[in-house]
């Protein structure tokens, strides 16, 4: 990417965070994120925090501060165990103040995480399927037919689930929007700025397109995270989605 375009969508960008614009610190240690938290500043005001942090030992610790400075905090981690295990465990995520969590779109398991949140501000969102995959990957997982069918029995189960939302590559958020109304969230990965590799997302689409089909919320990682200048990575990614509405 150019430097020189960055700094020119640093200059001519209002300066305020997205909320819609969710950046995940997938970093290799709680004091890289905080780093990278620091170097981004204003420029950003949600964060997703994933395994990788979760398996240093701090990731709550991280989802904590970040929620004592002011940001959002999206809790990356797929929940997926017996009923009771997830219950307990989307209470204690409730109890933190964090504001989404993943559970895989299972209807137990989603339906476990609801009643585990209570009457909290937390956001239980269902995972359909990977943005990682595609079609030809699914008869090896034991699916038959195609990512779109998949997905589309997943929200139907995550809207009977009481679920707040689905994870859904961009390709699906029209149908994820149509089916859950105004009020869904439809939170994509797999965003990938037109001046950004694709990497390992197989079903990526520009934050523009996302919100367009459909998206709440885009996770764009990689083209914000590796630039040189983070932060101006990122204001260039918001006046792209200002341009949504």
């Amino acid at each position: 990417m150019a430097e020189a375009a960055l700094a020119d969508a640093a200059k001519n960008a209002s300066g305020k965070a997205d909320p819609r614009l969710i950046v995940p610190l997938d970093v290799p240690t709680v004091e890289e994120a905080r780093a990278l938290a620091e170097r981004l500043g204003d420029a950003v005001s949600f964060y997703k925090v994933g395994l990788e942090l979760f398996a240093t030992g701090e990731g709550m610790t991280l989802a904590r501060e970040l929620k004592a400075r002011g940001k959002q905090v999206f809790i990356d981690w797929k929940l997926h165990d017996i009923g009771t295990t997830v219950q307990r465990s989307a209470a204690v995520l409730a109890g933190s103040g964090c504001d989404f969590v993943t559970v895989h779109g299972e209807p137990q398991v989603m339906a476990a995480a609801v009643r585990g949140r209570g009457g909290s501000g937390l956001k239980i969102l269902a995972v359909t399927v990977l943005t990682s995959l595609s079609d030809g990957d699914l008869p090896e997982l034991g699916y038959g037919g195609t990512v779109r069918a998949l997905v589309e029995r997943r929200i139907h189960q995550a809207i009977a689930a009481g679920c707040d939302g689905v994870i859904s590559s961009p390709h699906e958020a029209a149908l994820a929007r149509a089916l859950g109304g105004k009020d869904f969230l439809v939170v994509t990965p797999g965003v990938r700025p037109d001046w950004s590799a694709k990497n390992d997302q197989a079903r990526a689409m520009t934050p523009l397109e996302a919100l367009g089909a459909g998206a709440s919320h885009i996770v764009c990682g990689r083209p914000i995270t590796a630039a040189n200048d983070p932060q101006a990575a990122a204001l260039r990614v918001a006046a792209e989605m200002a341009q949504a509405g």
